[in-house]
């Protein structure tokens, strides 16, 4: 039987354990509680991959090899610990390290909160999309909020259900790495003020109000990869505070405009059944697309130097429509701050973007009020007007001058901007979530766009992230497909399809039930 490979990484996690325990916490590991054993391990840990991601991206680099980006406003991440564990191939060196100091690796797990950033499948597929690029090799960032207060915790009280707030940061918090000097200023509501120049036609957006948001990085690691990806998570803060007003007792005065701004990144989907919670989500949804496109350029600039070569090096991802306003922000920074022409700028942006759809239903795709955009966005409302002007005039030639199917398509009508019109208008890439979602899309949802465009309408069916709910979760039926099969399957999901070969045989049947 071969020998276990020894894990170089466990050399110095042994050496570091009661290292970080005496210095954070004046204890030996004998001495220590479950809680302090989890929150060193886990610094430790996320060390080794904040190293492990440098290396990799600087490699990425140094071949001009393309990144990936995927914008998501959830990422139901669970806890990072087991995962970060097992895929580095540290849980049975790990298990007997603490064995030795009387430690259950099992009940240290349990001290993790869920990173519980999402509500369900469209959080948990980003999830699995971080945890599979990173296994595959391919450099990629996960976008989002952080949000204070996560999913929330569910409480039954006769019979009913009762929310409560999700507060997930305290024990989370050692997996996000802060990057203050990576903060982006996104500006909110103001005026417009047009002038030409020379022939040029420029655009100021003035008086507005800003929200600084301030990037924490979570760490995913991949399984028997060089990869690992990243998650980056915006802060909400006001850029300052008005000292002079909270001298003079206006107390209220001076807080309000900290408490808009904080509220941004305070709780994932806040109540919209109001039109405070509709503004509050539509600055959320910004806020996460002007922070991150910020961050992708800047990325790209600190490279390369130009936005010639974007499309060639990108590839930004929209989950669901949530991140949309990341067409028009792009194409803000392309228009205002570089300089391109509106062709040049719309060229580049069409070939960047992709975009998943996650829903059929006509009441389910996202519209924003065409008011509550121009006021809250307004130089981002006036981008959107003329993107819709200039494609409804290219369709008007398409449809040999069908108004009728042409209004059907338009991305503003009855005084809303249809999200997803926006979405699949911008994007080289459209897809749905299944093979039978996909072709309801071409068939019904985005009939008129298929058939104008049908080379960007693809599936990608959703997969799940099996390593844990059978490597980390079943480690019997680990072990009996390891001995059948080998060790392949772990890596490569497609391997199991081998495990039928035992369809018949008795002893592995007997064994597996």
């Amino acid at each position: 039987m071969a020998t276990k490979k020894a894990n170089p990484l466990m050399d110095r996690i042994k050496e570091e354990f009661p290292r970080k325990l005496q210095l954070l916490y004046s204890v030996s590991p004998e001495e220590a509680s479950d809680k302090q054993v989890y929150h060193v391990l886990s610094s430790i840990i996320v060390e080794i991959l904040g190293a492990k991601r440098q290396s990799f991206i600087n490699h990425t680099h140094s071949v001009g090899g393309k990144q990936i980006y995927y914008l998501s406003m959830e990422f139901l991440m669970g806890r990072s610990l087991k995962t970060s564990i097992y895929n580095l191939e540290l849980a049975d060196g790990i298990k007997s390290m603490l064995k030795q100091y009387d430690i259950n690796l099992d009940k240290i797990y349990e001290n993790e909160p869920d990173a519980g950033l999402g509500n369900g499948g469209l959080g948990r597929l980003a999830a699995c999309y971080l945890d599979g690029l990173a296994t595959m090799g391919f450099p990629a960032m996960g976008y989002s909020i952080c949000y204070e207060y996560g999913i929330f915790q569910q409480k039954l009280e006769d019979g009913w259900q009762t929310e409560l707030p999700d507060n997930w940061l305290p024990g989370g918090s050692v997996w996000l790495v802060p990057k203050p000097e990576l903060s982006i200023d996104v500006h909110f509501e103001g005026d417009l003020q047009e002038y030409w120049d020379n022939q040029y036609h420029y655009i100021s957006h003035v008086n507005y109000n800003t929200v600084v948001a301030t990037p924490y990085d979570m760490y995913v690691s991949g399984y028997d990869s060089e990869g690992v990806s990243v998650l980056r998570l915006w802060s909400a803060k006001a850029p300052n505070f008005d000292m002079e007003m909270f001298n003079k007792g206006n107390y209220e005065s001076a807080l309000a405009q900290n408490s808009i701004a904080n509220a941004i990144s305070k709780i994932l989907y806040p109540n919209d059944n109001h039109l405070e919670g509709k503004s509050l989500r539509l600055r959320q949804q910004y806020f996460l697309c002007a922070a991150s496109i910020g961050d992708i350029v800047n990325t790209h600039m600190n490279v390369y130097g130009t936005l010639e070569n974007l499309a060639d090096k990108v590839a930004i991802h929209i989950n669901d429509t949530h991140p949309t306003l990341a067409i028009p922000e792009l194409m803000r920074i392309l228009l205002d701050d570089c300089g391109y022409s509106w062709e040049k700028s719309w060229d580049i942006v069409t070939k960047t973007f992709a975009y998943t759809n996650h829903t059929v239903m006509a009441e389910a795709l996202e519209k924003w009020d065409v008011n509550l955009v121009k006021t809250v966005i307004p130089r981002i409302f006036s981008i959107i007007v003329e993107i819709n002007n200039r494609y409804c005039a290219s369709l008007m030639e398409r449809n040999g001058g069908d108004s009728a199917k042409t209004t059907r398509m338009s991305i503003i009508k009855d005084n809303q901007i249809h999200m997803a019109t926006l979405c699949v208008a911008a994007s080289h890439s459209v897809n749905g979530v299944s093979k039978l979602h996909s072709q309801i899309i071409k068939d019904s949802v985005f009939h008129d766009e298929y058939e104008n465009t049908p080379e960007k309408f693809k599936n990608v069916t959703n997969g799940i992230a099996y390593r844990r709910w059978l490597y980390q979760s079943n480690p019997g039926l680990t072990k009996l497909l390891k001995d059948t099969i080998g060790p392949k399957f772990i890596k490569d999901g497609a391997e199991l399809e081998n495990f039928r070969k035992f369809e018949n045989d008795e002893e592995v049947l007997t064994k597996l039930m």
